[in-house]
Parts: C-alpha cells; structure tokens; sequence
C-alpha cells in the first residue's frame, strides 16, 4: 500500500510561475532580491513570509537553479518588452492629450497651469 501525502508543497506552479504556496509571491520576486544580494532576514520580511516559507523557497531556488534561473531570465526579459511597450504606448498618448484643446470655460486653469509649468521650469 502507497502511503499518500496530504501535504502541500511549499512551492507550486500557477499562471504566474513558480509560487510560494499560500501567496501571491513568485519565485522571481525572491529572485530580484536573492541576485541582489540581501540578507534572507530582510527578504522574508519584505514580503512577510514565515520562515518556513522563506526556507522552502530558497532551498527551492538551490536545488533547481538551472530552471528557475531559465526563467527567471525569461521573465525579466518579458518585464522589459512590457516595460517598453507602456512606456512607448504612454509617450503616444500624452502627446495626444497635449495636443488637444482644453474643454470651454476651462481657459482660465489652462493658463494657469502653464504659468505653474513655466515658473517650475525657471527654477530647475
């Protein structure tokens, strides 16, 4: 007979990747922190994980490096092209925005905005 376990694995797999079970935390946020080197301490309460999880997670990241690090160049990667994109989508819109004219009767706040926008401009 096959003795079954009812316990949850620390780590999971959902939609967003490589998950500490019971969070929202990826693998990949931990990443961020574990390449920059700071103290596991300051990391687990960053995102408020037991010490349980926090273990769980890097000894994880320990024993699969070569995956998670696979992909977690491939989400950093697909952070930068969404990075781009919105920053590329943002310029387009407030050009559009600045370019239109301001709502009647709202003439007024216009100019005084630009006088704001002026003097700010002076002072820098």
């Amino acid at each position: 007979m096959t003795q079954t376990s009812n316990k949850e694995s620390p780590i999971i797999r959902t939609e967003r990747g490589l998950t500490i079970a019971g969070t929202r935390i990826t693998l990949y946020d931990v990443m961020d922190y574990v390449t920059a080197q700071y103290p596991p301490k300051f990391i687990r309460g960053l995102f408020e994980l037991t010490e349980a999880q926090m273990n769980a997670a890097l000894a994880y990241i320990e024993e699969n490096r070569a995956t998670v690090e696979a992909e977690y160049q491939v989400v950093l990667k697909q952070a930068e092209e969404n990075q781009l994109y919105w920053e590329q989508r943002n310029r387009e819109h407030f050009t559009r925005v600045a370019a239109m004219s301001p709502k009647p009767g709202r003439e007024a706040l216009w100019a005084k905005l630009r006088e704001q926008k002026a003097r700010h401009e002076r002072e820098v």
